[in-house]
């Protein structure tokens, strides 16, 4: 059996579901522009500069699901897939992923996003599982905090390896071990699959790749 496991922001998407999410609320109004649009921003370059703060990130992309119940952040999910998201999924990605499930492995979406915006997009795709940042929620409200490890960097190593032995599986039982991603800040786990490939990747990925003879792919 193999594993195949794929990155979402700017890998799968031709952009970030993290961001457009936070300037999706901006333009409903939820979120106020001034305010929160010049934090997006900069966070979004902290993230590509490989200097997040994953914490601090965490609690300012969670906090408005805390602010509104359940029902109301599910309509407003279901217009952002619509408009922002279906249009970021390219043939190629959906190609991709429907090969590697018609291949028979067991395929993942590993992604520091959190698991409520993230949920819908990984069923789009058809991928059976999902490994994500998870929102803490409390008597069906979300809290503003996340729970338990985010999936990021070494900590996506950390989530993945939660999610095997729920699955009664470990790394040892798969053939192969593949990884699509194209950041950086997912070295550590591309560094652990047997078979990593860059995709669209960043310029220190696109360094790394080359060092080490990874494969790199566009399916922009």
């Amino acid at each position: 059996m193999n594993l195949t496991l794929f990155d979402l922001d700017n890998t799968l998407l031709s952009g970030d579901s993290d961001f457009e999410w936070a300037q999706f609320l901006i333009s409903k109004g939820v979120l106020d522009r001034e305010v929160h649009e010049a934090k997006n921003q900069a966070f979004y370059e902290d993230y590509k500069a490989g200097t997040l703060d994953i914490h601090a990130f965490l609690k300012f992309q969670l906090a408005p699901l805390a602010r509104h119940d359940r029902r109301q952040l599910d309509a407003w999910h279901r217009e952002f897939m619509a408009a922002r998201i279906l249009p970021l999924i390219g043939t190629p990605a959906r190609q991709l992923v429907q090969r590697h499930l018609d291949d028979g492995d067991l395929c993942v979406m590993v992604t520091a996003t959190n698991s409520f915006v993230t949920g819908p997009i990984c069923r789009e795709f058809g991928i059976p599982h999902l490994v994500a940042t998870i929102p803490a929620h409390e008597d069906g409200r979300f809290t503003g905090a996340p729970r338990g490890t985010p999936a990021f960097k070494e900590g996506k190593i950390t989530r993945v390896n939660l999610w095997l032995e729920e699955m009664g599986l470990w790394w040892g039982a798969f053939e192969r071990s593949t990884f699509y991603s194209d950041s950086h800040n997912d070295l550590p786990l591309l560094g652990l699959v047997t078979h990593p490939v860059a995709v669209d990747p960043d310029d220190t990925l696109r360094a790394h790749a080359a060092r080490h003879g990874w494969p790199v792919l566009s399916l922009r």
